[in-house]
């Protein structure tokens, strides 16, 4: 909600200031192109979400997520304990982590959310519990092995090599999730 009101409160100070300094036509213009634009990216990523989706269904379907979730789990009770007493807590864990990890941030939100709902019976009161804070902190910053949302978003634009980045990814996911997982223990403790 708070975005809405940023985004729009942007949106009408630009426009303003323009029709004050006499470049109504120029705003009108930008406005008409930025959202042309928005349409013809949109169109150009859809077909690479769908394509990772069904990537990801069939890593579903052949085993891989649920092989994969099977490691992560000694890790995931390490850093979400309830999830060792409440098996469908896990399992949502596991599936977020997968998703993020192989860089499907659209697979990984119901998973996410779902492990958010769970997680919030396992606190108190109206206050967030340590295991919440840290779910969002990983999901947020989130280890990426294979970026393909971003590697989509490049080859739309024209990148010669979409996954050239990968090793700027891993290492900066890598830095940005041990960061906040630290910043995480450091704030739960000052409570």
């Amino acid at each position: 909600m708070a975005m809405t009101g940023a985004w729009t409160g942007m949106i009408l100070i630009a426009a303003i200031y323009g029709l004050a300094a006499g470049n109504a036509a120029a705003v009108g213009a930008a406005a008409a192109e930025g959202a042309a634009a928005a349409v013809t990216l949109g169109a150009r990523m859809l077909g690479a979400v769908m394509f990772w989706s069904g990537v990801m269904e069939v890593m579903a379907r052949a085993g891989f997520t649920a092989a994969l979730s099977k490691r992560l789990r000694p890790l995931l009770y390490r850093l979400f304990p309830s999830s060792r007493t409440d098996p469908a807590l896990a399992e949502a864990l596991s599936l977020n982590v997968s998703a993020n990890l192989l860089g499907l941030g659209n697979a990984a939100t119901p998973a996410g959310v779902t492990a958010a709902v769970r997680l919030r019976h396992h606190g108190t009161g109206d206050r967030a519990s340590d295991e919440l804070c840290r779910l969002a902190v990983m999901n947020t910053a989130s280890i990426q092995l294979l970026p393909t949302t971003v590697a989509a978003l490049r080859s739309s634009l024209g990148a010669a090599d979409a996954f050239d980045i990968l090793p700027a990814v891993w290492v900066t996911s890598l830095i940005s999730v041990t960061a906040g997982l630290l910043a995480e223990r450091g704030f739960s403790r000052l409570t």
